[in-house]
């Protein structure tokens, strides 16, 4: 159960000097830059306020293994037919496989179309597989009495229940529906892809088993969104799981990252561009959080709901009419659980019937 038809990420002030951006300006839609010999940068647009992901094609004998996929819209099949075209940017060459980060609709969407056009396997790991299998399945159905209970708990008002009835079972709004049958890739493991061997580095937090690729001959990461340049991604708890701890796994995998990956790499993200300085890229995300935390602290001396404490993690106004409301909520959640799960938070239900949260003393 979900409200998100898509991933939406966090803003942050520019990052410090230590990134820098050795690639310069990203390929038009249908187009492609070579990062490195038989490493294609390709760019799709998203219809979301997040407007473009970028996607990459990895040599692959007579084809291209493609690592995600861009969402399911007119735009985005224009420019797969370009670049797929006999004179088009990849050669004219087939798909031999579709690599996807995670399940996310802008990562999935064409996923679908280009295993069934070019009799190709779509790759991914198990949780991510299934969880989006899970999520497509809600197209269609009525909003679910357990995701109003949970949303109502959060202290929202029956104006914002209306739309998130009226909005539910969006997910697979810009996906094709996906093959039946997938390859599972597991952490650890390394895939021959062409001449050069890339090794799974999984991370969670943000989906629940995101697959990252990394190549140390070519000394590059396709870090999907679990690393971006200039943005933080969501982190969120959702209706299917109130409880959950998402922000514990993404600063486990921040560290786990930080201490097994090598600062050289050439970081291939999901939005925004190329870059390098993984580490302090890494460092300054775990510092964000903390820095959320604490100013969470401060704001908990006394009860407060969680749509009381969106003014402590979010520059931008949100309120019951905000398009972002699903997701402030949800990363609020994950803030206020992780606090919990430390031991530092106590939480009661008010006569209105919204949890109530509270610094213990």
């Amino acid at each position: 159960m979900t409200d998100r038809a898509h991933d939406t990420e966090t803003d942050e002030p520019p990052p410090p000097a230590a990134l820098h951006y050795p690639l310069g300006d990203p390929p038009a839609p249908g187009e492609a830059r070579e990062v490195r010999p038989g490493v294609l940068w390709l760019r799709m647009p998203l219809p979301f306020a997040l407007n473009h992901i970028n996607l990459w094609a990895l040599a692959d004998g007579d084809g291209w293994a493609v690592v995600d996929t861009g969402t399911q819209t007119p735009e985005v099949l224009a420019a797969w037919r370009a670049l797929l075209a006999p004179a088009g940017a990849l050669r004219g060459r087939p798909v031999t496989r579709v690599i996807a980060t995670h399940m996310h609709p802008d990562h999935m969407g064409m996923a679908g179309w280009l295993t069934r056009k070019h009799d190709a396997r779509l790759w991914m790991t198990r949780e991510e597989y299934l969880m989006c299998r899970t999520l497509a399945a809600d197209t269609g159905r009525e909003a679910p009495d357990d995701a109003i209970r949970f949303y109502r708990r959060c202290g929202w008002p029956e104006e914002a229940l209306d739309t998130y009835r009226a909005r539910f079972g969006g997910f697979g709004k810009y996906m094709h529906a996906l093959p039946d049958s997938y390859r599972r890739i597991v952490h650890g493991e390394t895939l021959a892809i062409g001449d050069h061997a890339w090794r799974v580095t999984v991370g969670r937090g943000h989906s629940p088993e995101h697959a990252c690729l990394v190549c140390d001959d070519l000394g590059l990461m396709i870090s999907g969104d679990q690393v971006l340049p200039r943005i933080s991604s969501n982190v969120s708890v959702f209706p299917t799981e109130p409880d959950a701890d998402p922000l514990r796994e993404w600063l486990t995998s921040i560290e786990t990252l930080r201490g097994t990956l090598p600062d050289s790499l050439l970081v291939l993200p999901a939005h925004g561009e190329p870059f390098t300085g993984l580490h302090a890229r890494l460092d300054r995300l775990a510092a964000g959080h903390a820095k959320a935390l604490q100013r969470l602290r401060r704001s908990l001396s006394e009860p407060r709901r969680v749509m009381d404490l969106f003014g402590a993690l979010f520059a931008r106004p949100i309120d019951a009419a905000s398009e972002v409301l699903g997701l402030a909520t949800g990363e609020t959640v994950a803030h206020l659980n992780h606090l919990r799960e430390r031991g530092e938070l106590s939480v009661t239900v008010g006569s209105d019937g919204a949890w109530r949260f509270q610094l213990d003393h």
